[in-house]
Parts: structure tokens; sequence; C-alpha cells
């Protein structure tokens, strides 16, 4: 496939491998005439590699990932993934819609995490390339039938890509259902805004005043806690490595950040989630969203065992994720924003990566 516009941005497709069933796989790359990169596969909607420039007009690849399909057929990172059908954890595998409990399979100790054993991350979306006012977009869609991997109703998700003039990566992330469900889709990209080594000294500004504290399952205590006086508290740029082994029960239970926080904005308008800055390179990103929630998540998991592209082992908190979304276990915390998706209505959560530098 290859399609361009004629101006402002392409697309093409190669060959990326079969899943063990057999199923062929693609990657696709965007082009856009500022410069901008981005390779995206449709198995699990994954970004391998999304270049920026910094401040001396050098690109470089700010996310980490894998050269060939069978390292994230194995994988269990999360590496760049799209996300669904419920985006982070559901308290003990199970919840309850109109009157019913659903039980879902248990793959983060006793709960649920990402869409279960195999999620939107692990699966091969069709794809197309449509046209829009920004440029061509490469369109995913995956077809999730009632009761896979526990959630009721047929689900349509729906993923479109577009690198833009305002260079920013947008994804557009819709779904329909024919019976009420849970809905909570997101990406899974890992940040490195210098290319190599970790994010501690990566500045970060959040824009929220209040985070999820969660227990040692890290299961949301169903607390809207604010920030002031914390660890959490990014409501004024700070490096990730300033505070991240400070003596605080929540970075304990996750050996560093993995926490929700609550976005400060009106339900469901598109606003500022994050902005990262990398001081040595001069890179900056935007993370702009319509979901009410984002998660910060700095790689806490990493040692250095699991290579990534070109051979490059990753450190502990070699990476950072900001994830929008709606808060973890929302299904089973009342006080939470609703993730009910009911027939005749339209999810949606666009997620914009916008890039620049500072000099």
């Amino acid at each position: 496939m290859s399609y361009s516009d004629g101006s402002k941005s392409s697309i093409t497709s190669t060959a990326f491998g079969k899943t063990p069933d057999g199923r062929a796989v693609e990657i696709y790359m965007l082009r856009h005439r500022n410069g901008m990169e981005a390779r995206i596969t449709n198995y699990g909607g994954i970004i391998v590699s999304l270049t920026a420039p910094d401040r001396e007009g050098n690109f470089a690849d700010v996310v980490l990932g894998h050269d060939r399909l069978d390292d994230y057929l194995k994988g269990a990172s999360y590496f760049g993934a799209l996300i669904g059908r419920y985006a982070n954890r559901i308290g003990g595998a199970k919840f309850a819609l109109n009157g019913r409990t659903y039980t879902l399979a248990p793959n983060n100790g006793a709960h649920s995490l990402h869409g279960g054993v195999k999620g939107f991350d692990k699966v091969v979306w069709e794809a197309k390339t449509v046209k829009s006012s920004e440029g061509p977009v490469l369109e995913l869609v995956y077809f999730s039938k009632d009761g896979e991997e526990g959630f009721p109703g047929n689900l349509k998700a729906t993923a479109a890509y577009c690198l833009t003039d305002a260079n920013e990566l947008r994804i557009d992330l819709t779904a329909t259902t024919d019976a009420p469900t849970l809905c909570n889709l997101t990406g899974h990209s890992y940040f490195n805004l210098a290319g190599q080594g970790d994010v501690l000294a990566h500045e970060l500004h959040l824009n929220a005043s209040r985070f999820t504290p969660a227990d040692a399952g890290l299961i949301p205590t169903g607390e809207l806690k604010p920030v002031g006086g914390t660890p959490f508290d990014f409501r004024k740029p700070a490096a990730i490595g300033a505070r991240i082994q400070a003596d605080d029960p929540q970075l304990k239970f996750a050996n560093g950040y993995d926490q929700n926080f609550v976005i400060d904005k009106p339900p469901g308008q598109l606003g500022l989630h994050g902005r990262v800055y990398e001081p040595t390179s001069g890179r900056v990103m935007e993370v702009l969203s319509t979901e009410p929630g984002v998660q910060l998540y700095t790689s806490n998991h990493f040692d250095g065992s699991i290579i990534g592209k070109g051979g490059q082992a990753h450190p502990r908190y070699g990476a950072l994720c900001l994830e929008p979304q709606h808060f973890p276990d929302s299904p089973n915390k009342p006080g939470f924003p609703s993730a009910v998706l009911e027939p005749g209505r339209i999810y949606h959560n666009t997620i914009r990566y916008k890039f620049s530098v500072n000099h």
C-alpha cells in the first residue's frame, strides 16, 4: 500500500511478518514534509518508532520498541501498543454491570490488566488509508466479539493515526457497541526524548492537582488525593528523578511512578495532560487528550534484560509512559467517571503527542 497527498504526507507499507496462526502483519510508514516519521504496525496498533527533532534540527526516534515482530509477539511490556477493551487495572478481575457480574481473566496478580490475557495489543487490526483535512490517515479497525476476555457486547474499535502540520502524532480512538459494556482505550508508548539512557533528568509537568492513590496491588482506594506536599506534585515542572526514591508508600508499591492523575479540565474537552522536556536535546513533548485521567509510568520493571531496537538494552527508568485514560478500576468505583459504553453512543478518545524544542 502506498498513499501520498502530494504535499503534506505519505503512507507506505511493507511486510512485517506473520502471527503464529499465519496472519500477515504489515508495518506502515507515515512521513510528513516537516521531517517527522512514524512506523505503525497493524499488530496491536503498535507505534514501532516516532521521530522528533532536537534543538539542532536532528531527528531521533523517541519511543521504545523492537525491530522484529517476533519480539513483540513474545514481549510483555505493551511497547507502543493500543490498549483495550479496558486500559489499566480492574480490581479482582470482575465488575458488575446492570445487575450482572462479569468475571475476567486475572493476568496481573488477582487483577485484570490492559484488557486481559489477549487484549487489543495482541490482535491483528484491519488497516486502510483514508483522507483528512490534516493529511493521510492510517485507520485500523478491530471487532471484539461479545464475551471476548469476559467483556459483554460486540465492540467495534477504530484507531486513526495522522502526522499533522503542528509537529504532532494525532490518534483518534472511537468505539461502538451493541450491548452495554466497558470501554477504556489508550496508547502505551514508552518515551525517551534523549533516545537513550534513562529519563530521570526529563522534566515533567502534569496538569493535575489530584491523583488516585492505590493499594499494594495498584488498585485505587477510591480517594482523589491532592498532590500538594507529595512526590506527585508536578504542577510545576520537576525532574522525574527528583523524588522518585522518596519515602512514600505509593512509590514503594510500584518501585517508582505508576499512578493515575486527575486532569484539571472539563469532562470530554481536549486539554493538556502533561509536558515533558529533555534538557540535553531540547526536545519538548506535550500530551493532550479528551480523557479525565493520565497514567504516569516510569518503566520500573526494566532491568537491562529487555533488548530493544538496534540491540539497545533498557535500564530501569529507561522511559516514561503518559497514558490518557479513564481511571483504573472505574467499574468498581462509583465515584469515578463512568467507563460504561451504551448502544447508540460513541466512545471517543483523542490523543495528541505534540513535539517542539526549547532553545
